[in-house]
This record gives structure tokens, sequence and C-alpha cells, in this order.
């Protein structure tokens, strides 16, 4: 943020307080959470809830012999629409029954956050941070340089859990470092095969009616793939270096790559179950990330004939393939399963691209930017059927998966860790969230947050052109007082009504941002060395 926005940031917070009555600027009983730790996001407490799920587990264990498994199935830029379960699927084009059947046996969760864009997303999700704390702010592209290596200071979930037993495994799309030093095998998972970027990065060189100005000029094509040693799908082992599997070299290679990643979930999850030991896999999808070349045998698979929905059918594929994988080899009883997207829909793309019925998409902090799909299937530990708006950020898995395995000793005490233990929410028949509010960053901005049915913005995206969210863009604060929008009368965040209606939201949002910055006192934000945009279109 530039010093001049950080100013106003600061004025407009500052000046939005002082007009608010002192006696009315934090409500009595607005507050549920507790903070247990200096380091730690304060939560809800659920006593009870969390006693019961505890008791749940340990008879599990106890049946079991060993802790539970850990799959979660990350697709890429799927639109919160996208899902039947969550009001696409056959109505949209693209069936999703497998989808579905985890909705309606397990959890839907109606308020799952992350954050605008996908290196960041992922980052949080294995460090359980707001990416503003590790650096790892926007997407990395294959020039990037990093003058600091992010992950020489971060801990992963996956490492803390290889540490406790875990047989850790990494499937599909990493994007969070090409270097030595940040790839999969180097930050803790035991094993990862996949690629270290992401389609697009790759494609732009396979496709010359879609590229012609890079694929018709050979000096150019030269220098663009020569920025990357790893234009192929590799395999990592911890301790060791990455082995190129094969070339992406066509387009009919990289549409098939998710059907290889799910070859190797499958057979990762069948060696763990032969092997007796807990998994922590993360199967992440290269689809549905333009550009969606098909897989062998989806072509025009979809009803709606069209390269995004038939994507979405295959993924839909997949996923039934993974649980029937779980069912086969006896661990589905065992194992959670998180079903989520990385971010709102690619919208720059558009046609091919997903849905969202909220306002925005994909790099923008409005709703359809940052709520996502979320669903947690569990057979005898996830009651069937629920639904719930409790918020949920993708953060939290960090929490959550360290307790399942009993490892929430582990984590680390010298950060700050934005996550919260999600556990009783998940499991409990009639779970509450344990997070009051989430907080919602453009890159290593501060932008907005929710709480309750509450949307403030302090700064936002405005659009220069319909479905141009990332390409063409402006990052604004938003006046003298925060913008509120009412999420269940409002969902497409059509209309502020703070100066009118909610002005008594005021005071429990500003001391909820105040005590969120100053965090950052002792826990600053990271500088990498990136810079802004790193010379290309941060996708």
């Amino acid at each position: 943020m530039s010093p001049v926005k950080s100013t106003l940031t600061v004025l407009v917070s500052a000046l939005c307080f002082s007009i608010w009555p002192a006696s009315a600027q934090t409500p009595k009983g607005w507050d549920r959470t507790v903070r247990v730790a200096d380091n730690l996001e304060p939560a809800i407490p659920h006593p009870e809830q969390d006693k019961n799920v505890a008791d749940k587990l340990r008879a599990l264990e106890s049946k079991t012999g060993r802790k539970p498994n850990i799959l979660i199935i990350l697709v890429d830029d799927m639109g919160y629409g996208d899902p039947g379960a969550y009001g696409g699927g056959d109505m949209a084009g693209a069936p999703t029954p497998n989808i579905d059947k985890l909705a309606q046996n397990g959890l839907k969760l109606t308020s799952t956050y992350t954050t605008p864009l996908c290196t960041p997303s992922r980052a949080a999700l294995y460090t359980g941070r707001i990416p503003a704390r590790s650096g790892l702010t926007r997407p990395l592209l294959a020039s990037d340089r990093p003058t600091h290596n992010p992950w020489a200071d971060e801990v992963s979930a996956a490492k803390l859990l290889s540490s406790n037993g875990y047989i850790t495994g990494l499937s599909g799309k990493w994007h969070i470092g090409e270097g030595k030093g940040m790839q999969p095998q180097d930050v803790g998972f035991d094993e990862f095969h996949g690629f270290l970027s992401v389609v697009s990065e790759y494609t732009q060189y396979m496709d010359a009616a879609k590229y012609p100005q890079l694929m018709l000029n050979p000096d150019r094509l030269a220098t663009f793939k020569g920025l990357s040693e790893y234009n192929s799908i590799v395999d990592g082992r911890k301790g060791g270096d990455l082995k190129v599997a094969y070339p992406l070299d066509t387009p009919k290679r990289m549409g098939n790559v998710d059907q290889d990643f799910a070859n190797w979930s499958v057979d990762f999850m069948k060696r763990a179950a032969q092997a007796n030991k807990p998994f922590y896999l993360v199967h992440a999808f290269a689809k549905v990330h333009f550009d969606n070349y098909p897989g062998d045998g989806y072509q025009g698979r979809s009803p709606a004939k069209l390269p995004y929905k038939d994507a979405v059918v295959e993924v839909d594929d997949i996923v039934g393939r993974l649980i029937q994988t779980l069912k086969d080899t006896g661990q589905e009883e065992n194992t959670l399963v998180f079903f989520t997207s990385d971010n709102g829909p690619e919208e720059d793309s558009y046609p091919d691209s997903g849905y969202t019925p909220f306002r925005g998409g994909k790099g923008t902090t409005w709703e359809g930017g940052v709520r996502v799909p979320g669903i947690a299937y569990w057979p005898g530990m996830v009651k069937p059927g629920r639904v719930s708006d409790g918020l949920f950020d993708l953060m939290d898995l960090f929490n959550t998966s360290l307790d399942l395995a009993g490892a929430k000793a582990k984590i680390p005490k010298e950060r700050y860790i934005d996550g919260v233990d999600q556990t009783g929410f998940l499991l409990s028949d009639n779970g509450e969230t344990a997070r009051q509010a989430v907080f919602s960053y453009n890159q290593a901005d501060f932008s907005a947050l929710r709480w309750g049915e509450f949307k403030a913005y302090f700064m936002v995206q405005l659009f220069d052109q319909p479905f141009s969210n990332i390409s063409m863009s402006t990052f604004v604060p938003v006046g003298v007082s925060p913008w509120v929008f009412d999420i269940y009368r409002d969902p497409k965040e059509r209309l502020t009504r703070s100066n009118s209606d909610y002005e008594w939201a005021y005071g429990p949002v500003l001391a909820m941002q105040a005590a969120h910055m100053a965090t950052f006192k002792k826990y600053p934000k990271k500088d990498i060395g990136l810079g802004i945009g790193g010379g290309g279109d941060p996708r």
C-alpha cells in the first residue's frame, strides 16, 4: 500500500470512530471471543460442543487404533455457484452429482471464505496465516525471483503433521514458489506429484491460435520458456530434488493432467491404507483455471458443451473417484474430507469461466471473489444434511487439522496464527462456528471484514469494465466511513446503508478492525521482495 493510501485508511478509521459516541463505540455483548494466547486469533468458545466432539474422536481412535486421515480437495477457480449443491449443476449445464452427494451427506457451509487469488489462498491454507504475514500476497509468476524465501521462516501443516506420524502428500498444483527451498518437498510434504506453477503459465506456449504473438515468435517463445526450469510434471520426495515425470508441451497433455493427479492420489491413499498410517493429502486440481483443455473423453460431456463446463464435469467425476477409493480401502469412516475452491471464479476469462451469485469475482474482496463452496464430509462424524452459515476461513483448516491429529501443541508460538480451530463446528451435530469475523485483503492491504450477516469495507475494487476484476480494476479507500452491506438482505452488495440502518454497527466493526490491525505491531507484515504485479498479470 502506498503511504498516501495507508494514511487515508487510518484517517478514515479514526474519523469513523471519533464521530460515534464513546458510549456506543463498543456495545456490550457483541464480542464473544476469547484469546487464549498472544499469538492466536481469538475464538468463540463452545466448551460443551468441544467436549462432546473430543469424546467422539477418542471413541473413533479407540476403534480404529490411529488418528484420522485428512483429505482436502481444492479446485482452482471454481465459483461458489458452480456445484449443484450451491445452485449450479444441472441448472448451469454441468451436473455435479458427486460433489452434491458430499453436501447431502455432510455439512454444507454457505459462508466459507478465502483470499482473492490462488498463491495467497494456498499459503493461508497451509500456514494458517494471513498472507500479508508470510509475504505470499499474490500469485508467483515464472519471472519472479523473491529476494527472501518466505518458506525459510514459515511452518506448514504438512510439516507439523509429518512430524506427528502422518504421511503427507500434495497432488496437483503448488504455485507457492519454484526455487529450491520453496518446493513442496522442501516445506513439509513427504511426497509431491504435480506442477509448480499454474495452468495458464504453461498453456501460453501450447496454443498458437490463442497466443500467436508468443508462439509465432521463436525468440520470444524461447525467452518465455526459459523463465522456468520446470515446464513439466514433476515428482518430489522429502529431502530430495525434483525429478521430471513428463513435459507439459501439448494441449492434450495439459487436458489430461487431472486424470494423472487422480491416479497419483488414488495410489497414495491405497499405500497409506496398506501401511496403516494416517495421511494428510491435498488434492489440488489444475482445472478449472483457464485454459480448459478437455481430458480424454470429456470434450462435450457437459450438457452445455463448453470447455469450462466440461472441466466441471471432469472435476466432479474425479471427486467421486477419490471418495470411492476411501470406501474401497476401508478408510471412509476415518477420513475428514473437505471440498472447496481457492478463490472465486476467474471473470477476466469470461465466458469460459465459473459462476457466483455474488458481486465481483477472483481478484476482488467482494463476496464473489472470496466466498467459495465449503463441504465437510465424514460418515459417522459429520451429521448428514447439515447446512450452516457460520463463518469458516480456509486458514481454519490449519488449526483443525492439527487438532484432529492430536498435534495442537505443535502450533508455533513465535508467529501469529490467524486460523481458528473449527473441529467442534464441523463435527458437532449442531455445531456453531468458533470464528467471529473474517478479514479480507487485497495482496498486503486490508480491505474488509465479515461479521455476522454484515460485510464492512474500508477499501474496495472498482471495475473499469465488466468481467475485468483483475486486469482492469482499481483499489481505493471508501471515504469517510466504512461501506456496510447486509449480506442477508443484499447478497449482491448493491447498496451500502451504513449511514441509515446500520450506524450502530460502526462500533463493533471498528473495534474488530482496530484489534486486528494491532496484531501487526508485534507480528508485522513480511516483504519478500516481489513488488506489485511482478511484471505480469497476477492471476
